[in-house]
């Protein structure tokens, strides 16, 4: 795993560059947070390759326990990938309030990851 650095407008942002699953579980997105947020990261940069399937199961609690984690540290998330092979519509509508409230992002490119996370 590496950790590229953006400069957005004073908030320092760390992408995740992994070829690997880097978030299995809630314990692994908070010992990542942890990690960027005492290297004085604002925001956190993941592809949707990095994260477990079983985020984007909502049963799980997964997602809602690490998003928790990131709303208490008010480190923001961005995720990349293709979320339109998502039927459920849960996660769709998990997805669509995220994106609104804008803590957490679920977007398609990098560069619209840094667009968004650059306007707060």
């Amino acid at each position: 795993m590496e950790i590229e650095t953006h400069q957005l407008n004073g908030i320092k942002a760390a992408e995740v560059v992994s070829t690997g699953i880097v978030i299995k579980s809630a314990e692994d997105g908070l010992d990542l947070l942890g990690n960027l947020y005492y290297q004085g990261f604002d925001t956190i940069i993941i592809y949707k390759e990095n994260v477990t399937p079983d985020f984007f199961d909502l049963k799980t609690g997964i997602a809602g326990e690490l998003l928790q984690k990131f709303s208490n540290y008010r480190v923001r998330l961005a995720v990349i990938g293709d979320f339109s092979n998502y039927s459920s519509k849960s996660i769709n509508d998990f997805i669509f309030e995220s994106n609104k409230i804008g803590q957490i992002n679920f977007v398609n490119s990098i560069s619209e990851a840094l667009e968004r996370l650059g306007k707060y």
